[in-house]
């Protein structure tokens, strides 16, 4: 037992240089790099990820460069319940370490949301849903929102107010697409506090899920979930360092 256990401390050695190797290759280079976390998991973890939109959700989820690991986002092109039921039929093809739900209240009856999130709960599916919609996630990576009515129409302008300093831009309304230069910055230091945008967008959305009693979902605006999620893909697979500087960012042109 003893020498299975060097091995194995070896090997993580080995893994561990390696991967500080490749990530000082990519700083260099102005990449973002992506560093093994102190609760690495040695396995490969699958984790699938059903998103009711197409382009948004997936194209973000599937920016998360993993380690060891694969995420599957499926964009599912549904709404609530059909998002459930995609992810029930997912499941039965492949196996998954995870299977996820991401979804919008939007303007979806509330009992018909409300009943998805607890049909995913029971299949054991970890839920990510957003009231009013995926976006609002991006919104707390600048905006420390404090919950509270905020209408998915604004949600566009708020994110584009932050992007505009860096030539970004989010189109809301046409390709909805999380580009790299955007992603990026979501994983990049917010100057003033010192801390990766993203970490603030998890501790601000988990201030706002935590002040919910979850009796109604569907009654909780404004809130996101997706944070659940996004701290799951953090611990279990690696820790970010994004590049520290502007210059360093994809834009658009």
């Amino acid at each position: 037992m003893k020498m299975k256990n060097k091995e194995a401390d070896q090997n993580d050695r080995r893994k561990r240089h390696k991967a500080e190797i490749s990530a000082a290759k990519k700083r260099k280079r102005g990449e973002p790099t992506f560093e093994l976390d102190e609760n690495y998991n040695e396995e490969r973890q699958r984790i699938l990820i059903v998103c009711e939109g197409e382009n948004t959700e997936p194209s973000y989820f599937r920016q998360f460069r993993l380690t060891s690991g694969q995420i599957v986002a499926v964009g599912a092109g549904c709404e609530t319940i059909r998002v459930v039921e995609r992810a029930e039929e997912e499941s039965r093809k492949e196996q998954y370490d995870q299977i996820w739900v991401v979804f919008d209240k939007d303007d979806f009856d509330a009992q018909d949301f409300n009943a998805a999130i607890v049909r995913a709960k029971n299949n054991g599916f970890g839920v990510a849903y957003s009231n009013q919609a995926f976006e609002y996630w991006l919104v707390l990576h600048f905006d420390d929102h404090q919950g509270g009515g905020m209408h998915r129409d604004e949600y566009e302008g708020k994110i584009n107010e932050h992007l505009f300093k860096y030539g970004l831009f989010y189109d809301g309304k046409e390709s909805k697409i999380v580009t790299g230069g955007i992603f990026d910055l979501l994983l990049a230091y917010e100057p003033k506090s010192n801390t990766r945008r993203i970490h603030l967008a998890i501790r601000r959305a988990k201030r706002i899920f935590d002040s919910y009693d979850h009796y109604s979902p569907a009654k909780e605006e404004s809130s996101t979930a997706v944070f659940l999620l996004v701290e799951e893909i953090l611990k279990n697979i690696v820790t970010i360092q994004p590049p520290s500087a502007a210059g360093a960012f994809r834009r658009l042109h």
